[in-house]
């Protein structure tokens, strides 16, 4: 079905295949994954406008314009209509195209307000490029103009080598007086956006930014005890939440664990231990799953909950999806209430941001 509507979609209005990646297909697995939030959430109009913000203000940096949706419209009930088959009847047409144009509308709406306080991209110069080892590097980055943000949410990102293939990174520091941010890029196995920051990438070139996102912020700790769980590239957030801890001086303690399958793949763990003898209220705690070392073997999980009970605490974790779903499990066995376990998405982050029921709103930052 999605092969079908993007078919006639370019064919209908070849103008708006510009805006699309030259590989559609994760963009074809995006659109289904999204027409099925919309249908989850069809009965919680609450949380439904909330997706559809969400939507609308993200989709600024493809250069969406409100022309464009009565033509996405149009080819999509196409689409639904001829794959339905019997079940295609008039009510469902029309209950189809009041979805859509529901949707459609909080959508521009969205990136209409979103316009007035930001731009839709910034073009960023890369400014440092370090190699850190197992395909890792360090990318110093800065933004023609102010990038505001904070400590522990992640960037969209496209590249000159993948036009309109946007991927999100975390900046590994809290905001700075230059503007410069810095992300960590492990070269992904057929990645061709991290590979291409990691080994072609050089000082001088441009890339374009997205507005920032996320929700894993210092400031949902309130004044709790932290514990910090990072996997791989994944500790850019949580030392980005350090550092700014650091800035404001906190006045309680952070236990961090970082994970790696063998103790040359513990990425970044001096920078944090050196960071631990500045810093009296950080500890910081290795594993390795796959390769013993008195003392710190084991899988991250394990090891995190050998050190706890953490039911006090509030968590923040990032890193690989298999090791986040199961260190959760591990905090919530062990006592932590979900709402202070603080994580981003696991995949296509717009398409799987958690949505707080309207109740629960004033208690959380708003998206």
């Amino acid at each position: 079905m999605t092969v079908y509507f993007y078919a006639i979609l370019f064919s209908r209005y070849p103008q708006v295949r510009q805006l699309f990646p030259a590989d559609m297909d994760v963009q074809r697995d995006r659109l289904l994954r999204g027409l099925l939030r919309i249908i989850e959430l069809v009965d919680d109009p609450h949380r439904l406008v909330q997706f559809c913000s969400l939507l609308g203000r993200d989709h600024r940096k493809f250069g969406t314009v409100d022309a464009h949706y009565p033509a996405v419209g149009e080819c999509l009930l196409a689409a639904l209509a001829r794959y339905a088959g019997d079940a295609w009847t008039h009510e469902m047409a029309a209950a189809w195209t009041r979805a859509y144009n529901t949707a459609a509308r909080v959508m521009i709406l969205a990136a209409q307000d979103d316009s007035r306080v930001r731009p839709a991209t910034w073009k960023a110069e890369i400014v440092g490029h370090l190699p850190r080892g197992h395909g890792i590097a360090e990318i110093t980055v800065r933004p023609d103009q102010a990038y505001p943000y904070v400590a522990g949410q992640y960037v969209t990102m496209e590249t000159p080598w993948r036009p309109q293939a946007w991927r999100h990174y975390s900046p590994a520091n809290a905001p700075r007086p230059d503007n410069t941010l810095t992300f960590h890029v492990r070269a992904v196995s057929g990645g061709t956006v991290s590979s291409a920051l990691v080994h072609h990438a050089t000082v001088g070139d441009i890339v374009q930014l997205g507005s920032p996102q996320g929700e894993m912020a210092l400031s949902s700790a309130e004044d709790r005890d932290l514990v910090c769980v990072a996997g791989g590239t994944g500790l850019a957030p949580i030392r980005a939440i350090l550092e700014e801890a650091a800035r404001t001086g906190i006045r309680r303690y952070v236990d961090l664990f970082i994970g790696a399958r063998t103790a040359e793949e513990l990425y970044g763990l001096d920078d944090m231990l050196r960071m631990a003898q500045r810093q009296h209220w950080l500890s910081v705690r290795a594993a390795v799953s796959h390769q013993h070392i008195v003392g710190r073997e084991g899988t991250l999980p394990q090891v995190l909950h050998e050190f706890g009970p953490w039911d006090q605490h509030e968590a923040f974790l990032c890193g690989p999806p298999a090791m986040v779903t199961t260190a959760v499990r591990t905090l919530i066995r062990d006592g932590v209430p979900a709402s202070r376990i603080h994580y981003d998405p696991l995949e296509t982050p717009v398409l799987n941001t958690p949505l707080a029921p309207a109740r629960h709103r004033q208690e959380n930052a708003p998206l």
